[in-house]
Parts: C-alpha cells; structure tokens; sequence
C-alpha cells in the first residue's frame, strides 16, 4: 500500500482527533469510515459523486441554519 501527505487546518485535525475518541484509528482508516456514511444510492439507482457532494453540503446547510421553509419561500414569492 503506498501512502500520501494531505495538508489539514491543525483545528481539522483536532476535530479528527476527537472523532477517533481514543481510538486507535489512523486519520486512513477514520476518513474511510465517515465517507462510508454518505449514501451510495437508492432504489432509482447509484448517486454521482457530484450528488454526494450535494447532500453533504445540503445537511451541513441544515446543521447551520441557512434554509427556509416552505412557508417562508412562498412568502418570499408572494405565493402564499
């Protein structure tokens, strides 16, 4: 198995660091765990790599508060 250097923030990889919680996982082995978490698809088929990316960026949109309802949307469009 060859190996590669990747640049990390030092606060990305005290998050890491708290994810391994104690255990004795290299960043490798952490890493592949959290992106066997995103899912590979559904019944319509396989997701693109470009749609997991979405649904990651979507849920880290709802973790951090910038979505709207839907009366909110359709208040905005003058629907409601």
């Amino acid at each position: 198995m060859s190996y590669t250097t990747i640049q990390i923030d030092v606060n990305t990889r005290k998050k890491l660091n708290k994810l391994k919680n104690g255990l004795r996982l290299t960043y490798d082995e952490l890493l592949n765990i959290l992106m066997e978490l995103i899912p590979n698809g559904d019944e319509e088929g396989e997701y693109s790599d470009e749609f997991k990316l979405s649904l990651l960026r979507g849920l880290l949109d709802i973790k951090q508060g910038r979505t709207s309802t839907v009366s909110e949307v359709k208040k905005k469009l003058g629907i409601e």
